[in-house]
């Protein structure tokens, strides 16, 4: 009988809306429907009643004021009257309802118009009134949902996506309190109070759920609107230091968080800078979520700290001593350090994963032990050895210099936390940024959250040093009159800054004699007069040294450094390159190249010398000290005396002319610089083919396809350079073929130094080779290394790997449009 009253009495209402144009009915009919939202005493409305209007018409009679905003009986009311009863209709009600149909409406009447920007201030009105705390706490005080979970997930689209929905519809005349900065901090203050209620009526003794509340942190996050957790955070922090309600209510709110939100809600707040020293707030807040719920298990112990690398170490910080903080959570502690332990020792991450995810594993493992106690030290000092030394090997192994310091870094700290028998490991390398972080992350955490010295409160050193400084200025201030009487009598001193210390020995006057100090003579002096002598020497003989150049680049290949000589190996490299310059030895270094009884090192010496010699052939030749004709004709033939030059006179008239005389302009005051051979080119295959010549024949001491890949790096980075080197020169094409072919039997190899040279490679065959070459040497390869620069691009672990496969692929089609198009060149 009450719904069939309640459904007569609205539509009465609005029959007499649409048909009536008396402001006296229309008043009535407005305050027979408002009268449903009022829970006054002398109200004529029942409970029941009430309870039926919101929940069968309510929405439909918001909907009928919105189709007839622009009705004629609008007019027949006040504004005073308007904001009253229409306007109150909206922002008495259910907000969940009110905002539904706002936003509905919203989204779908025509702009601009009036109507629209009346509902866009009641929405404003809306927000700004507190209607999304009532929305937030009316859903907490349902126990069950009452709603359907399309509805319910329509009504969260709106809820978080309200920025969003507005932007698109008002841009560019959107309000202020729809902006981001400012809704989603109204968002978090409204769901503050709904957890502030839901303690209150915890202690009370009434259920309430939190459902709703974490169905919408959830949805925020996973949009990417972390700005929740930035009010969120002082606030729960502050509530759940003293208040066990507090924190079960936080315990709850995270556990309804739907497993497939979770993850954004938990980067969310462990990305926040509030918790950076405040593992035991995140404690409080989160509890022991990390044991109830696989996703956040797999989260926080997995994802985290080995999948994902872009977190910083902060965060890191975080993670872990949460899960160090408490007891039940300390075995999660050791299960991740055994985790990263054989992420950081396996030898196939250490090749296939990038420098970053590397460095992001290191700082979570040294945190990770720094956070142990004796005890699990004791237990895990097998492991930890066994991870160390294995870990330490596969980094050494790489030719990356990062990785290797990344290696000897944490293998050095490692060694010290367990302190075995005393020993420590040392290793001498060069501190960057990177390694004092890495030596650093060791420090327990009391230390770095020590309170700064403030501006008032100078550190005692500071202040003992001061007080030694200003004892010092006052001994030197005293002693100032002293010195002024004595200083008559003081001499200036000389100036010997630029005064060399004299050798006892005479520096060798020829290369034989540079010969016989290397091969024979035990005098230190000697043996570095001869070494810093032997360029200079063969650069002016070159006759002479064409009769000894093979013998002596042999013994400045083997020879070593035992008098610890300054800048040996930058004076037996200079000395060879002059060797293999003025009379090339390229045979002889080729050959020996993939000879026996060579180091690594001496091998790598050997295609040094050739890259640095090939790039002095291929530079003109400038003679700087050489004067040119005109200035030796003039020097030669000047009279002692300017009186007696015959031409003196000529100079001076000419002079004088040029003086007097307006020049518009002087053409071409410097000549063009005179073309000049390349030096590189008639030699550049005597450098280039034999190197490629027994590469797949290994030895017993030299295996360049197998474990001495870093000279494998090398080898194609200096071919590729010889490459680039000997553009235009007729031999160019010969070289691009054989390199493409010998590069790519390599181009997956599993170190990302040999990757790098393969793509320098491409790179110096695509510059250099002309285009009519490229196109028809090399067509049935072309299409095949297309697809594969274009994977590397997008798929190489390495990013100097993805930019030069990029830079290749640039090359190559303004290559092939420069071909194909010419009118493009």
């Amino acid at each position: 009988l009450e719904q069939v009253e309640v459904g007569l009495s609205v539509a009465q209402c609005f029959r007499t809306l649409t048909a009536s144009s008396k402001e006296k009915e229309v008043t009535k009919a407005l305050h027979r429907l408002a009268s449903y939202l009022d829970d006054e005493v002398q109200c004529k409305i029942t409970s029941a009643q009430r309870t039926e209007f919101l929940r069968a018409y309510y929405t439909r009679t918001l909907q009928f004021l919105i189709s007839n905003i622009n009705a004629d009986w609008i007019q027949h009311i006040t504004a005073a009257q308007r904001t009253e009863l229409w306007d109150g209709l909206f922002l008495r009600g259910p907000p969940d309802q009110a905002l539904l149909v706002l936003m509905d409406a919203i989204g779908s009447i025509s702009s601009p118009s009036a109507g629209l920007d009346h509902l866009v201030s009641i929405l404003e009105r809306f927000l700004q009134s507190g209607r999304l705390t009532v929305l937030l706490w009316s859903r907490c005080q349902e126990t069950a949902p009452s709603d359907s979970p399309q509805l319910r997930e329509t009504l969260l689209g709106r809820l978080v996506a309200l920025p969003d929905l507005t932007a698109n519809k008002l841009h560019p005349h959107n309000k202020t309190v729809f902006l981001p900065q400012q809704y989603y901090p109204l968002l978090a203050s409204g769901m503050l109070t709904a957890l502030e209620r839901t303690c209150q009526a915890l202690r009370d003794g009434r259920d309430c759920s939190l459902a709703f509340v974490a169905l919408t942190l959830g949805k925020a996050c996973v949009q990417g609107h972390r700005l929740v957790f930035e009010v969120l955070a002082p606030t729960l922090s502050s509530s759940t230091s003293s208040d066990m309600v507090w924190q079960r209510v936080c315990w709850k709110l995270l556990e309804n968080v739907p497993e497939r939100w979770l993850e954004s809600v938990l980067t969310g707040l462990l990305c926040l800078s509030y918790f950076s020293a405040r593992p035991d707030t995140l404690s409080r807040i989160m509890g022991n979520l990390v044991l109830k719920n696989k996703k956040a298990h797999f989260v926080i112990t997995h994802k985290l700290l080995l999948l994902q690398y872009k977190y910083e170490t902060r965060v890191l910080r975080v993670v872990l001593g949460y899960l160090a903080d408490d007891r039940e959570r300390r075995p999660l502690l050791l299960q991740v350090l055994r985790a990263l332990c054989q992420a950081w020792a396996n030898p196939s991450a250490v090749r296939h994963t990038t420098l970053e995810q590397q460095l992001y594993v290191s700082r979570a493992l040294l945190l990770c032990v720094a956070l142990l106690d004796d005890a699990e030290l004791k237990e895990l000092r097998s492991e930890l050895l066994q991870c160390m030394l294995g870990g330490m090997q596969s980094h050494l192994d790489s030719s990356v210099v990062r990785v290797r310091r990344m290696g000897m870094v944490v293998g050095e700290c490692l060694s010290s936390r367990m302190d075995i028998d005393g020993a420590k490991l040392k290793f001498e390398y060069e501190q960057d940024e990177e390694t004092k972080e890495l030596l650093s992350l060791l420090a327990p955490p009391s230390e770095e959250t020590k309170p700064v010295a403030g501006p008032q409160d100078p550190p005692r050193e500071v202040e003992v040093q001061t007080v030694q400084s200003q004892a010092a200025a006052a001994r030197t201030s005293a002693a100032v009159p002293d010195s002024d009487l004595d200083s008559d009598d003081e001499l200036t001193p000389y100036d010997m800054s630029g005064d060399q210390e004299m050798s006892p020995a005479a520096p060798p006057r020829y290369l034989r004699d540079c010969l016989e100090a290397f091969l024979s003579s035990e005098d230190p002096v000697r043996v570095e007069l001869s070494l810093r002598a032997v360029e200079g020497l063969v650069r002016k003989n070159p006759s002479t040294a064409r009769e000894v150049s093979v013998e002596l680049s042999k013994v400045l290949l083997h020879m070593e450094d035992r008098y610890g000589t300054e800048g040996f190996l930058s004076l037996r490299r200079s000395a060879m390159v002059a060797l293999a310059v003025t009379h090339p030895v390229t045979e002889f270094l080729t050959t020996e190249f993939y000879s026996m009884n060579y180091s690594l090192r001496q091998r790598l010496d050997m295609l040094e010398v050739l890259a640095t010699s090939a790039q002095e052939l291929s530079q003109p030749i400038t003679d700087k000290g050489v004067p040119s004709k005109g200035i030796r004709a003039v020097t030669v033939d000047a009279p002692p005396y300017p009186d007696d030059d015959t031409t003196h006179w000529r100079q001076v008239v000419e002079r004088r002319i040029q003086s007097k005389t307006k020049l518009l302009s002087k053409g071409v005051t410097r000549p063009p610089a005179k073309p000049t051979p390349n030096r590189f080119a008639p030699v550049a295959g005597h450098y280039f083919f034999p190197l490629l010549r027994n590469y797949d024949r290994p030895q017993v001491t030299f295996d360049l396809l197998g474990s001495d890949h870093l000279v494998l790096g090398r080898l194609i980075h200096t071919l590729g350079l010889m490459m680039h080197l000997a553009v235009n020169a007729p031999v160019a094409t010969q070289m691009g073929r054989a390199l493409l072919d010998f590069v790519w039997a390599v181009r997956y190899h599993i170190d990302q130094m040999v990757r790098r040279g393969v793509l320098f490679a491409v790179c110096s065959v695509f510059l250099s080779m002309p285009s009519q070459s490229l196109l028809v040497e090399l067509s049935d390869q072309l299409f095949e290394t297309r697809a594969w620069l274009a994977d590397v691009a997008e798929g190489d672990p390495d990013a100097d790997c993805r930019s030069l496969a990029v830079q290749s692929l640039v090359l190559l089609e303004k290559s092939l449009k420069t071909e194909l198009d010419p009118t493009m060149s």
